[in-house]
């Protein structure tokens, strides 16, 4: 499988032998994103892999429980590169239930090379109980990170965000990030944010072989990546909104992630919020929308400090200070708005 030239790129920072505190001070703090070399170097599932493929296969399936997992079947002809159908209504590819022994013995069977399969995220306590405490990471899990598992042969995965923080590491095969800041959002053609492929909107532009002719402004996004190569044992943190292109290589490659967000689990997504702006702003005249837009940064960003900081905490409303009790007054205000329409 082709994979996108490093070209200019600009290295992601790296760090050597960094812990709990060093991550915190001098990755967590920093809006940016950072390899950590070796991070998960001691690990039993990537010693197995180093020794060979098989081995790796042979660890996973032994502590295996049974439980089906769900796959995806390129078709025929996608190089790896998990996508839209031409005319962006469907997938080229197909979902499938299988086993997860199934999904390993099919991907070292000589006689399905080139066939483009791919178990994306799936929590390894579903499925592979003794993984976390036989591979821990501390740093991670101490955040309320949970480690989910990616497996399956080369593939390329369109630049995308996460909502959540986020530590990838490398089990198996190698790892390619491309990766870009999220004010990069307007240069990367973004697809449609209520069709996607993996619950994220994705780049339109196929980073192995742009058309700038149909997509000019990618040219200055390029000037602002990032990129990182990751080997086993080799991990990536990646701050949320951040874009990220993920090119895996090698007939079994594994990595384990671990999502952590520091918004209150009864928050929702702030994508709802976006929905919501389409639906009421997104339509009104250019000067409407600017001054909305200063609402929404007094309000919502804070650009001016507390905007309740003048009104007594008793009367603040829904712009007081979040709470539980508080962020259900909200919701409950939005029940009652959106039921009116």
């Amino acid at each position: 499988m082709k994979t996108t030239a490093a070209g200019d790129f600009r290295p992601v920072r790296a760090f050597d032998a960094i812990d709990a505190a060093a991550f915190k001070r001098q990755v967590e703090s920093v809006y940016e994103p950072a390899i950590l070399r070796q991070l998960v170097g001691e690990w039993p599932a990537v010693g197995a892999a180093r020794r060979s493929s098989r081995e790796v296969a042979d660890y996973l399936g032994g502590r295996y429980n049974q439980t089906p997992i769900r796959a995806f079947l390129g078709h025929e002809g996608i190089g790896g590169r998990y996508f839209y159908r031409p005319d962006v209504g469907g997938f080229n590819f197909t979902p499938a239930e299988t086993t997860l022994s199934n999904l390993l013995k099919t991907l070292q069977d000589p006689a399905e090379t080139g066939r483009s399969i791919y178990m994306g995220s799936t929590a390894t306590a579903r499925i592979l109980p003794a993984f976390a405490s036989e591979n821990p990471l501390s740093i991670a899990t101490d955040r309320g990170g949970e480690p989910r598992i990616w497996i399956g042969n080369a593939s390329r995965v369109a630049p995308h965000y996460d909502e959540s923080d986020n530590i990838a590491c490398v089990v198996s095969g190698r790892r390619r990030f491309i990766l870009f800041p999220p004010e990069q959002v307007a240069n990367l053609y973004v697809g449609p944010l209520d069709r996607t492929i993996a619950g994220q909107p994705i780049s339109m532009v196929d980073l192995d072989s742009p058309d700038f002719e149909r997509f000019p402004k990618y040219r200055e996004a390029q000037k602002h990546a990032l990129v990182a190569d990751l080997e086993p044992g080799d991990a990536i943190y990646i701050p949320a909104l951040w874009w990220h292109a993920v090119q895996a290589t090698g007939e079994l490659n594994i990595l384990v992630n671990y999502w952590w967000n520091e918004a209150p689990p009864d928050a929702g997504s702030p994508i709802h919020a976006l929905g919501h702006g389409l639906l009421t702003i997104s339509h009104l005249p250019e000067e409407k929308r600017r001054a909305w837009r200063v609402l929404f940064d007094h309000y919502v960003f804070r650009l001016n400090g507390d905007p309740a900081e003048h009104i007594p905490p008793s009367a603040r409303g829904i712009i007081g200070r979040s709470t539980p009790e508080l962020r259900q007054i909200i919701k409950q205000f939005l029940m009652r708005a959106l039921s009116s329409l």
